[in-house]
């Protein structure tokens, strides 16, 4: 009885020592692979986030990558001698590249190369081309025979500032209504002393 007791534990032992290695193996291999599938992703993850610094989404065509620029840029916008407002919630931080922030809706932050003030107005909804400036609610104000749409950019009067791209400490004027040359000298005088907020 002794010795087939003996080759029964011997044997029991055996089949739990085989069934254990099998299990860790097991388990080894499972974790590998778990291991291996992590590691796949985080490396996609990595790539997917290089290559979108460069064409990060919802960027302008041409832009460069984010943190390429940043300037400041000082705006007035005067529709009939009242001031547009750009503080209101409604056009604060609506594009990561070029944008108003801080409750401050005199001065524009451009934070990459290559963005135009077109995609600033774009990106608020505001419609601005050579004839006409248009709110979000459709309103319009076009150039018409008693009153026109005017833009200065550095004192300069241009006939249009959709593709310009503003660099550090330049001065936009948009103008509407049928304003005397004196009127404009003193908006633009207004708009050169417009502190710039960085």
């Amino acid at each position: 009885m002794g010795r087939k007791e003996r080759r029964d534990r011997e044997q029991k032992r055996e089949n739990y020592a085989a069934k254990y290695s099998s299990e860790k193996r097991k388990h080894t291999l499972i974790a590998i692979a778990v291991l291996a599938v992590i590691a796949i992703i985080v490396g996609y993850s990595v790539f997917v986030f290089l290559t979108m610094t460069e064409t990060a989404p919802g960027g302008p065509e041409n832009a460069g990558a984010l943190g390429s620029d940043h300037a400041h840029i000082a705006i007035l916008v005067k529709i009939f001698g009242d001031t547009f407002e750009f503080s209101g919630p409604a056009f604060q931080i609506k594009s990561s590249w070029i944008h108003f922030e801080g409750r401050d809706g005199t001065t524009i932050h451009k934070h990459a190369t290559g963005v135009t003030l077109e995609f600033l107005f774009d990106s608020l909804r505001l419609g601005v081309d050579d004839q006409c400036y248009v709110f979000p609610d459709g309103k319009s104000f076009c150039t018409q025979d008693d009153f026109t749409l005017k833009f200065f950019i550095n004192e300069e009067q241009v006939s249009d500032i959709r593709d310009y791209e503003g660099m550090e400490g330049d001065r936009v004027l948009i103008l509407y209504g049928s304003e005397t040359p004196e009127e404009i000298d003193a908006y633009l005088l207004q708009l050169e002393n417009q502190e710039l907020i960085k």
